[in-house]
């Protein structure tokens, strides 16, 4: 099927890369295959973060399809834009029609990406991964590939106003090799796909080239790294009330 919404999008976020001039950082590109399915499966800190999972699939040439909630797809902006690039839509009250719907696609030899923590991370901390990557990866026999993204929280995340103006923003993009996925319960292997996440996440902060410029700027850093984003804890009793 001829890629008519997806190939302009990828040049119109090319585009604006280039006019915010962000410092993008990727390594481990060469760990997504080139043809067959695969699942990648990320940490999730921003709403663009699926255009940089996407940008960390260029090299390999691949498309990825992204696993995102149906309300995208009600967008009278997004929606067309969603369906035209075949992402795969998620109504967690039906979760079983969207898990059918990715694995046909990985068995049709596409690239599935999934935030395995399901919502964005206010805290810039991983949250509990759900275990659709791992089920999938599993049952379609496809590479489970761990992806850890740093800086894109500084564009536009959940509670903050996006801010297109900021420009020269780091953005450290790492990928890294494909996890077996044999001889393993998918509870272990969900636990597996964290670990690897989490260290490809403290590799790319300590890569990061920038540091808060204060301490009025120090919101995109954890609590525990001598930021002032939330704690893990603290989001929790939030999302309690």
């Amino acid at each position: 099927m001829a890629e008519l919404v997806y190939r302009p999008v990828i040049g119109l976020a090319l585009s604006l890369f280039k006019a915010w001039d962000l410092k993008i950082d990727l390594r481990g590109a060469e760990n997504i295959p080139r043809s067959g399915g695969a699942v990648l499966a990320s940490n999730h800190i921003s709403y663009l973060d699926f255009i940089f999972d996407g940008y960390a699939a260029r090299p390999s040439k691949r498309l990825v399809r992204f696993m995102a909630k149906d309300s995208v797809f009600r967008h009278k902006v997004s929606g067309p834009l969603m369906r035209g690039m075949r992402h795969i839509p998620v109504d967690r009250r039906k979760g079983e029609a969207a898990y059918a719907h990715a694995l046909d696609s990985l068995r049709a030899g596409e690239v599935v990406g999934i935030f395995p923590e399901a919502t964005i991370s206010q805290s810039f901390c991983l949250k509990e991964f759900k275990s659709g990557a791992a089920r999938l990866a599993q049952e379609s026999g496809v590479p489970l590939i761990p992806m850890a993204l740093w800086g894109t929280q500084r564009l536009w995340t959940k509670g903050r106003k996006r801010d297109f103006s900021r420009s020269h923003t780091p953005v450290t993009i790492r990928v890294g090799k494909p996890i077996d996925t044999a001889d393993a319960s998918t509870e272990e292997l969900t636990g597996r796909l964290k670990s690897h996440v989490q260290e490809l996440l403290d590799d790319a902060r300590r890569d990061y080239p920038d540091s808060p410029a204060g301490p009025e700027d120090s919101w995109w850093l954890p609590a525990h790294l001598g930021g002032t984003a939330p704690t893990p804890e603290e989001v929790a009793r939030r999302e309690e009330r």
